[in-house]
């Protein structure tokens, strides 16, 4: 499932976006965060795709801070890559789309640097960059440490394949 970048981008002007958001090549807007960090002011996000898991962290008796807005959750270890491969590129995907729809939506792990950065990584591989490319790009667009892992790096890297499945 290949999202075609040359489809013209979303009326921006329309809706308001999120305080915050990355622009990806195609000019499709998202909000990458950490969950540990307060939700900043501005418009709220329609959908969000969070990565971990609901339940309490094994190091914490907190429990996870769940957002205020539609959300799915992606089953992905912190400082891992997803637990099912073809399940996480088709939600990115699929929340990829719903953005460049004009919805506002977040990204968000715990602290919005490796598994965030890695998603909005594949994201601007969706919106058209080139994969090789990808992990430049989100560090010198979203976040400078973004993408903490050689797993990761790897994983971004396969992303293109995973879309073919």
């Amino acid at each position: 499932m290949r999202v075609d970048p040359r489809r013209p981008a979303p009326d921006t002007d329309r809706v308001s976006t999120l305080t915050d958001a990355t622009t990806l090549p195609d000019g499709t807007r998202v909000r990458g965060r950490g969950r540990s960090q307060p939700v900043p002011a501005g418009p709220l996000p329609e959908f969000g795709l969070c990565l971990g898991s609901p339940e309490r962290t094994w190091w914490s008796r907190k429990a996870v801070r769940l957002p205020g807005w539609p959300a799915e959750w992606l089953d992905w270890p912190d400082f891992r890559t997803p637990r099912d491969d073809a399940h996480a590129a088709a939600r990115i995907v699929a929340t990829y789309e719903r953005a460049r729809a004009g919805e506002r939506v977040e990204i968000a792990c715990l602290g919005g640097t490796g598994r965030t950065g890695t998603v909005i990584a594949c994201m601007a591989i969706l919106a058209g960059h080139p994969a090789d490319d990808a992990l430049t790009w989100v560090r010198a667009n979203y976040r400078p440490h973004a993408v903490e892992t050689p797993g990761q790096r790897r994983w971004i890297l396969a992303f293109p394949g995973l879309l073919s499945r």
